[in-house]
C-alpha cells in the first residue's frame, strides 16, 4: 500500500515571467545570429527557446477539493492539495484527481435474504477520495473498484440477515439504522485498500421480489391480525378481571361460579367482539 505524501511546488506566478524572459531572449538571440552570422548566438538561442518551451511543461493548475499526483518517471514524488496555478519539474506526470464527494446510486440487486426469501435491494453510498496515492496505485479503476466492491458488500449483508422478523433481532426492514450502520463499516472496510472514505450509506430500495410479494404481504398481515388480537384479548382479559374485583370489594353483587363465567362470557364478547354488541334484556333470571 503506498502513503500519501505532500510535495512542495513552486507559485506559478513567479515562474511565468521567467519563462516570458527566457523566450524573448531565445528570440532576441536568434535573430541577432541570423542576421550577423554569429553561429554561438544561433546555438544559444535555438538552446533557450527549447528549453523555455520544456518549462512551459511545468506548469499545472490545481481546482478546489481537487489534487495532482506527481510521477517522475514511474517514481511517486507526492501529492499536490494546494489550490491554485503551480509550477515544478517539466518531466513529472501531473495525474489529476478529484476528492469531490460523490453519490453512488446502486441498481436494484435480486438477491435471497438469510431465510432464502428472494428480496429486491438497491443503495445510496456517498464517498471520496480520502488517499490518493492508493487511489491512483492500488486499484486499476478505483470508481469501478467503489461499485463492484458495494455491491459485493450489499449482498453479504442482504445474505447475513432476514428481509422481516421478531422484535429481538436485526432485521433488513425493522432495523434500519442499524443495518445502515453496518453497512457503512463493511463498505469502508473494502474501499479503505482504494484509499476511499465513506462519508455515509443508506438503503434506497427494499422490497420483496415481485414473484413472492403477494404471498408475503398475505402473512405479514396474518401476523398483524394475530398480534392485534393477542393484544386484544390481553386487555380484555384485565378489564373483566378489573371489573369482577370491583364489583366484589363495593359489595354489588355476589357471583357463584355459574353467573362468574356467564358474565365473563358477555365481557369478552362485548370487548372482543369487532361489532358493537346489541343489549338483551333479561326479564328473569338466570336459570329460567
Amino acid at each position: 500500500m503506498h502513503e500519501e505524501r505532500t510535495i512542495s511546488t513552486v507559485s506559478g506566478w513567479l515562474m511565468l515571467p521567467l519563462v516570458i524572459v527566457l523566450h524573448a531572449v531565445s528570440i532576441l538571440l536568434l535573430i541577432r545570429g541570423i542576421g550577423g552570422g554569429d553561429a554561438f548566438r544561433l546555438i544559444a538561442g535555438i538552446v533557450l527557446m527549447v528549453v523555455a518551451f520544456i518549462m512551459w511543461g511545468g506548469f499545472f493548475i490545481v481546482n478546489p477539493n481537487e489534487a495532482r499526483v506527481m510521477l517522475l518517471f514511474g517514481s511517486y514524488k507526492g501529492t499536490c492539495k494546494r489550490n491554485g496555478f503551480g509550477w515544478t519539474n517539466p518531466f513529472m506526470t501531473k495525474t489529476p484527481i478529484s476528492q469531490r464527494a460523490r453519490n453512488l446510486n446502486g441498481e436494484r440487486l435480486k438477491v435471497n435474504d438469510k431465510d432464502g426469501n428472494p428480496i429486491e435491494i438497491a443503495v445510496v453510498v456517498v464517498w471520496q477520495i480520502e488517499n490518493t496515492s492508493q487511489a491512483v496505485f492500488d486499484v486499476d479503476d478505483y470508481e469501478e473498484y467503489v461499485t463492484t466492491q458495494s455491491e459485493a458488500a450489499v449482498r453479504h449483508l442482504a445474505s447475513a440477515y432476514s428481509y422481516d422478523g421478531g422484535d429481538e433481532e436485526l432485521t433488513l426492514r425493522g432495523t434500519t439504522e442499524e443495518i445502515n450502520e453496518r453497512l457503512e463499516a463493511e463498505l469502508q472496510e473494502r474501499l479503505s485498500r482504494a484509499g476511499v472514505k465513506v462519508v455515509e450509506a443508506r438503503l434506497s430500495h427494499l422490497a420483496y421480489a415481485p414473484e413472492i410479494a403477494g404471498a408475503m404481504l398475505q402473512r405479514q398481515q396474518a401476523h398483524a391480525v394475530v398480534a392485534a388480537r393477542q393484544k386484544i384479548v390481553e386487555g380484555a382479559v384485565g378489564m373483566v378481571e378489573m371489573a369482577l374485583k370491583e364489583l366484589g370489594d363495593r359489595d354489588l353483587a355476589d357471583f357463584d361460579s355459574d353467573r362468574k363465567a356467564v358474565m365473563i362470557s358477555n365481557l369478552l364478547v362485548v370487548l372482543c367482539s369487532e361489532h358493537a354488541a346489541q343489549p338483551v334484556v333479561n326479564t328473569g333470571t338466570l336459570y329460567q
